[in-house]
């Protein structure tokens, strides 16, 4: 579970904020503060995993209430001013969102959140204290949250591209190369222009096949020399 923070000025803000984590599984709001002095005394007594932080506010400014907190939580910041996004990376802001926002711009920020947080900054769940990373996929109008631990291999097709995991096949349109990106390179292969295969879950390799779980995936000649390197 994700606890969360929103520190805005402006009440539409907040509500756009929520409806959009609402519609994201793990995504626990824990308190809406209109200010930066609300919100510091409310970090001085409570822990929370990540904050959507506006910068223009009274009394404090975003920046100047991040440079306050000695271990500050993972922070996206969503504001109308663009002018200071270099000051914001050099801060280690997370994300950058420019208002307005589509969802699927704020999704990429969240998922961006979860896959480049330090572990100790979030909570170990109880049941695992290894658990794997996730990210947010959109199918068919809804999103499903997958962890990547479970992706056997991944595979373009047109504008399409097919995740396969252990439990299921999920349908994205996206770009085979964005998916690619957003996936460790250490832990996922390209074997083919269309496939990369995550490398924990291949059974073993024969010829111009890679056998992964019940799975057949084929390897380009361009690719086979490289992987055999990398098995190595």
């Amino acid at each position: 579970m994700i606890r969360y923070l929103i520190i805005d000025d402006e009440h539409v803000a907040h509500r756009i904020i929520m409806e959009y984590c609402e519609m994201l599984p793990n995504m626990e709001l824990q308190k809406n503060c209109y200010s930066s002095l609300e919100a510091i005394q409310y970090l001085n007594e409570h822990e929370v995993d990540l904050i959507f932080l506006d910068l223009n506010m009274p009394k404090l400014k975003g920046f100047e209430f991040l440079k306050t907190l000695q271990t500050p939580p993972m922070t996206i910041v969503t504001t109308a001013y663009s002018e200071f996004a270099l000051e914001g990376f050099n801060l280690n802001v997370i994300d950058y969102l420019l208002k307005p926002f589509s969802f699927e711009r704020f999704l990429k920020a969240v998922n961006k959140a979860v896959n480049s947080t330090p572990k100790e900054q979030l909570p170990a769940p109880k049941q695992n204290r290894d658990t794997v990373k996730s990210i947010f996929l959109r199918s068919n109008k809804k999103y499903t949250q997958v962890f990547i631990d479970t992706i056997l291999y991944i595979e373009a097709g047109g504008n399409y591209v097919k995740v396969v995991t252990i439990n299921e096949t999920i349908t994205i349109r996206e770009k085979f190369s964005d998916l690619l990106a957003t996936l460790s390179n250490d832990n996922f292969l390209q074997v083919h222009k269309s496939y990369a295969v995550a490398k924990k879950h291949i059974k073993n390799i024969e010829g111009n096949n890679i056998f992964v779980e019940k799975h057949v995936v084929p390897i380009a000649k361009s690719y086979k020399a490289k992987l055999i390197q990398l098995l190595k």
